[in-house]
């Protein structure tokens, strides 16, 4: 009972849709035959319409030498049976012409009193032609003959006929038959040849993005899953191009989060000893408070503030690691202490080498997160100080980092300002992404990408301005109390 409960299961099984469908090819082939099939009936209705006129006009032309002969013949008349072979021939029941003002006239024994209609091949338009041509195919043939009247040659004013509708409609079933079948072979010659010029030139192509799609789905790190454009240049040339491109980025950023994720990962396992340590020195340093020396009792509280944003920024970065930026608590903050405070932690007021000019007034404020911010004017006031230590600055000047703040519009602009060697060029393109912007030796440039982000969490921005001499980082960031 179990293995057919499982044969049942087996068969109730569903093929997936996709390949029931018909592909890409089967619909081009279907769309190709049927718009091939759709231009011949288009080029049909003038086909059949100028097959019955050139059918009625050979039969005027017939029916004109009988006219012909009736003007060259002796006073006596045709001899006997003559005029009926004539007629014959042309496959009429009677002919008509005007001659000089007279009418001559051949006729079987028997003349029709009546006819169904008539044609006129001199008033006739195509329009008219299509519709006649239309309605003699698709109604009976009459009993009633028909009487046809055309131009004529020599003497003749016109010739007209009364002939029998049946044969004309023989014949244009007949020209629609071979018509159809010439149809059918173009369509078919012209499908197959339309669906190998296109399955080569776009089906096969776009198979092979779609595979190479789905391949560098499986493993988007591995830069050889990547396509290998070919030299097309057409929109399809275009399209590899431009997925190759895609495909190198994303696989560059996917290694980027990667090491990020694999930083989040080390800094978490660091960080739960790290903050142990700052703790105890922390606790240790609050009996600093106790001491009878003034300087002590004077450095104490900085040294407490120092642990303190220590052990803060140990947590931001572990935040970092996880991509995981808390949204800043908004407050209105004085500038200008918050940049004399970073200059301190630096240790910028006893600096053997850098020069450092506080040039924010003393009345600008922000509404901002006064910790992200000290962590943005850290990082950028960092590493001016590091490239002018290293490097110095132009040749007869002292290396000098000035922070500068004012008001443009509904921003504040900052600006951390120094006169070193500037950022390279080489690390402009991607200064603020974090392991690729890297300006020192040996960095790994996430100080500018971690002030960056808490720049854009500000609803601000923040960009390397164009300078002569050294570098100048613009921070702008709104006075509105919003985020």
């Amino acid at each position: 009972m179990q293995d057919h409960n499982l044969d049942t299961h087996a068969l109730s099984v569903s093929v997936p849709r996709s390949l029931t469908r018909p592909g890409l090819s089967a619909k081009l082939l279907m769309l190709t035959v049927l718009f091939v099939m759709l231009a011949q009936v288009l080029i049909y209705f003038p086909s059949i319409a100028n097959f019955r006129r050139n059918w009625l006009n050979d039969r005027l032309a017939a029916a004109q030498i009988a006219v012909l002969v009736l003007e060259g013949a002796p006073a006596e008349g045709l001899p006997e049976g003559s005029e009926n072979r004539l007629l014959n021939g042309v496959g009429a029941r009677a002919i008509a012409a005007r001659v000089g003002g007279a009418r001559r006239l051949l006729s079987l024994d028997s003349v029709p009193h009546e006819v169904a209609y008539t044609v006129d091949l001199r008033e006739l338009n195509w329009m008219s032609s299509i519709a006649q041509a239309v309605q003699v195919l698709v109604a009976p043939a009459r009993e009633m003959p028909i009487r046809v009247i055309g131009e004529a040659v020599g003497g003749a004013d016109f010739v007209e006929l009364v002939i029998d509708e049946g044969p004309l409609r023989r014949a244009m079933l007949k020209f629609s038959a071979t018509l159809l079948l010439i149809s059918l072979v173009i369509s078919a010659l012209t499908a197959v040849l339309v669906y190998v010029a296109l399955n080569w030139l776009i089906v096969g192509p776009i198979r092979q993005l779609a595979a190479n799609v789905m391949e560098f789905e499986a493993d988007p790190e591995n830069p050889h899953r990547a396509i290998t454009p070919t030299q097309r240049a057409d929109e399809i040339g275009e399209a590899e191009r431009a997925l190759a491109r895609m495909q190198r980025t994303l696989a560059g950023e996917l290694r980027t989060k990667k090491h990020l994720a694999e930083l989040g990962l080390a800094v978490s396992k660091i960080n739960h000893d790290l903050r142990n340590m700052l703790a105890a020195a922390q606790l240790m340093s609050d009996r600093l408070t106790e001491t009878r020396d003034p300087k002590i009792r004077r450095f104490a509280p900085r040294l407490i503030a120092t642990l303190d944003r220590a052990i803060a920024f140990c947590q931001a970065t572990l935040a970092y690691g996880r991509a995981a930026e808390a949204m800043p608590a908004l407050r209105e903050v004085l500038l200008r202490q918050l940049v004399a405070d970073s200059g301190e932690l630096l240790g910028l007021a006893e600096h053997p080498v850098v020069a450092f000019a506080n040039d924010v007034p003393a009345d600008v404020s922000l509404p901002c997160d006064p910790d992200q911010m000290a962590r943005v004017l850290l990082n950028l006031m960092r590493n001016s100080v590091q490239a002018l230590t290293e490097a110095g600055a132009e040749a007869g000047r002292r290396p000098t980092l000035t922070v500068k703040a004012q008001h443009e519009g509904g921003e504040v602009v900052l600006r951390v300002i120094d006169n070193g060697p500037g950022v390279p060029d080489r690390a402009r393109a991607n200064l603020f992404q974090a392991f690729r912007g890297s300006v020192s030796p040996g960095g790994a440039g996430l100080g500018l990408a971690i002030a960056a982000e808490l720049v854009r969490l500000h609803g601000g921005s923040i960009a390397l301005e164009p300078s002569p001499v050294g570098a100048v980082f613009k921070v702008a960031l709104p006075l509105r109390r919003a985020a």
